[in-house]
């Protein structure tokens, strides 16, 4: 099977601080695969050095067959980050014309690709608002929109439904399954367990390692427990233990 991502012993310090500390990963092609941890146990930096956007202070990672950073990926990602960082003063219909052009997308399917894509959010009706009047949920769904708008064969999504509602969160999953079936590659955090439950494969991560990793079932098998919780909370004890 082909790895889309592998990283090893991947290490990330800023100053005297360890975020990442020789994390080994591999994910295959077609795979949704769900990194879950608690706050601070190296989600985020994991996918900013994923993304190119961080260089590692050691170790190695190759993303779609290039060594990262390398940002000739670019073009074939897309990354929705965890705190949104969109323009303000561009209303939604402006900043996903902007988006793809970025990606050298034609006009027309520029429109027809925002208009599929704020359906998919549920914010068709807003297209023409500022950004900057919309809720913290609603910028967090433009920011979903635009980095699939070029429709890329890899996603980094960092807690991608937070402040979303639970209709629109299964909706969301439902339309990563199809992704998934048209060949697409998925990097997934959240902290919803439910959602967890939906990945192919889930890394549970602790202190910037992963200390566990398998289909949802095999983590729960290997534990004996019966959520995802559960499960995280008893390899953590065991690591300790170690």
């Amino acid at each position: 099977m082909e790895h889309i991502i592998q990283a090893v012993q991947l290490v990330k310090k800023f100053g005297i601080v360890t975020a990442v500390d020789g994390l080994d990963l591999r994910i295959l092609k077609g795979e949704i695969y769900g990194l879950l941890g608690p706050n601070g146990a190296g989600k985020t930096t994991v996918i900013r050095m994923l993304t190119s956007l961080l260089t590692p202070t050691s170790g190695e990672a190759y993303v779609l067959g290039k060594k990262v950073p390398d940002k000739s990926t670019a073009p074939n990602i897309g990354y929705m980050p965890q705190e949104t960082a969109l323009d303000m003063g561009l209303t939604i219909h402006e900043l996903m014309e902007f988006y793809g052009e970025i990606f050298g997308l034609s006009r027309s399917t520029i429109r027809q690709k925002e208009n599929e894509l704020l359906q998919f959010v549920d914010l068709k009706a807003w297209a023409d608002t500022l950004i900057g009047n919309l809720s913290s949920g609603m910028k967090h769904r433009v920011s979903l929109a635009c980095s699939l708008i070029h429709e890329p064969s890899l996603l980094f999504l960092d807690e991608p439904t937070v402040g979303v509602d639970p209709e629109l969160r299964f909706a969301f999953w439902d339309h990563f399954h199809a992704l998934k079936e048209k060949g697409a590659t998925i990097l997934i955090t959240t902290h919803y367990m439910d959602e967890a439950r939906r990945c192919d494969r889930i890394g549970f991560i602790r202190k910037g390692r992963i200390i566990a990793e398998g289909t949802p079932e095999e983590l729960l098998d290997k534990t004996g427990t019966h959520s995802l919780e559960d499960a995280f909370v008893e390899f953590s004890r065991q690591k300790v233990i170690q």
